[in-house]
């Protein structure tokens, strides 16, 4: 097949998967939260779960496209935390700040980072930044996680700013919806929820 053609052909793939990304997203629910960037309330997509309910199931990916899923850590307690982009400055900060937090915890507790960025991205950031113990995972793909807990940005195409605790039964124990999207969340919160959500476990 001649090179011109096959790069033609391509070229349509991409519009034609991109095309079908927006219209996904434009089918999905949205709600005007009270999440503000700057002054301007924004609007969420996707569909929001509520504290004590059943975590619904996920798929992202890690810095080699392989699929990660939820239901991976099935029995296990997961902190997730949710960032616009790896690549702004307070999204970096809480990065490394759950970074330095996993030594802390036990094995039985799982943390990770999402955004959606492209894993290339986030690959990067990693070895720049040293973001060793944290696993950072992509939403880019699927927009699947933003979707199924009304976490994803209506024109946008980002997340807000979270953080998440799913307890070892699957429900989502813990919820922090950062109310300024250039904020921090609390982390001795989120982290004092964590303690008293795996104490209980045990």
């Amino acid at each position: 097949m001649p090179l011109n053609l096959i790069k033609t052909l391509t070229c349509c793939l991409f519009i034609s998967q991109a095309a079908w990304a927006v219209d996904l997203n434009s089918q999905l629910p949205s709600r005007l939260s009270e999440v503000k960037a700057g002054n301007k309330a924004i609007e969420l997509l996707g569909y929001p779960v509520q504290l004590q309910q059943q975590a619904p199931d996920f798929k992202v990916v890690d810095d080699k496209f392989k699929t990660i899923q939820l239901s991976d850590f099935k029995g296990k307690t997961v902190l997730i935390s949710v960032v616009p982009s790896v690549d702004t400055g307070i999204c970096s900060l809480q990065t490394k700040r759950f970074n330095q937090e996993v030594s802390q915890v036990s094995d039985q507790v799982v943390m990770m980072t999402i955004s959606t960025d492209l894993p290339f991205a986030q690959k990067r950031y990693c070895a720049q930044e040293k973001v060793e113990q944290l696993m950072v995972l992509s939403d880019a793909v699927w927009r699947d996680f933003g979707s199924n807990y009304g976490l994803l940005i209506k024109d946008m195409g980002i997340l807000a700013r979270a953080v998440l605790i799913i307890d070892s039964k699957g429900n989502l124990a813990y919820q922090q919806l950062v109310p300024v999207l250039a904020q921090e969340p609390d982390y001795a919160h989120s982290m004092a929820a964590l303690a008293q959500i795996t104490g209980k476990k045990s």
